[in-house]
């Protein structure tokens, strides 16, 4: 039985993050572990278990024959929930409404800072992610990192859980040479998928002189190919800086609604 955990602070974007989650666990034969950590109001008041904008979610899920457990702790947000993601869950989906929204210190402007934190991978879903998306187009960037088994085994999970095809994607910049690093993580990353049996396609996109950022030209084509999720590693690598923190955090607050899939 695959455990997905999913933090809510029980606002939309959260309630859409439920939404995928319970897809997944559908269709992965899993269950879900909607974790809430208290305010001090919500103590104060013992307002405990109220499921706020969940509610439908949960009556469909229940539907489904998904189980959902609630799981209301107190805390510091980030820190439990890193606590409880540790407690056997495989994956977890997180809900993020920008950094204007509530509760940001966890899930807005610190997103990228809770993925990073976690010790499992994580799919961050928008305020604008449909909730009905089937994952069924992953696009994974070629990464620079010396161990890229992390994304490999999130995006193999994902593609399996789904039946989804896999574009493994490289910019490669007008007269700029490739490292020896990306070449070689580029085959693994083909040798994987081959081997899982996932449809997949090397796709190289040439970047002219005037270049506009590796984040803004990722979403862009994943927009226009209609690809379900980006699949990236949380950290940035030490060799290949294309990636670097606020081009992450430019991909996990995208305002196109893509999903992103973060791998530790």
């Amino acid at each position: 039985m695959t455990k997905i955990l999913c933090p809510t602070d029980l606002t939309l974007a959260t309630d859409i993050a439920l939404a995928h989650a319970g897809s997944i666990a559908q269709h992965g034969n899993g269950e879900v572990t909607l974790f809430h950590v208290l305010t001090k109001e919500e103590i104060k008041n013992k307002d405990i278990g109220n499921p706020g904008p969940h509610a439908k979610t949960l009556d469909h899920l229940a539907k489904e024959g998904v189980k959902v457990n609630r799981v209301d702790r107190e805390g510091s947000p980030l820190k439990e929930i890193v606590v409880e993601a540790k407690k056997g869950h495989a994956l977890m989906v997180a809900g993020t409404h920008g950094v204007h929204g509530l509760r940001q210190e966890w899930l807005g402007s610190d997103m990228l800072k809770l993925v990073r934190e976690v010790p499992i991978p994580t799919l961050v879903v928008q305020m604008y992610t449909p909730r009905t998306e089937k994952m069924g187009h992953i696009l994974m960037p070629v990464a620079g990192h010396a161990d890229i088994t992390p994304l490999l085994d999130a995006v193999c999970m994902l593609a399996k859980t789904y039946g989804a095809e896999v574009d493994v994607y490289q910019q490669l910049q007008e007269g700029s040479s490739t490292s020896n690093t990306l070449l070689a993580n580029k085959l693994k990353m083909i040798e994987r998928l081959t081997k899982e049996g996932i449809k997949h396609q090397e796709v190289n996109e040439p970047v002219g002189k005037f270049y506009e950022g590796f984040a803004l030209r990722t979403i862009r084509y994943a927009t226009n190919v209609g690809a379900s999720c980006i699949a990236i590693m949380a950290q940035s690598s030490g060799e290949h800086k294309k990636i670097a923190d606020q081009e992450k955090q430019d991909l996990i607050m995208n305002k196109t609604g893509i999903p992103v899939l973060c791998a530790v």
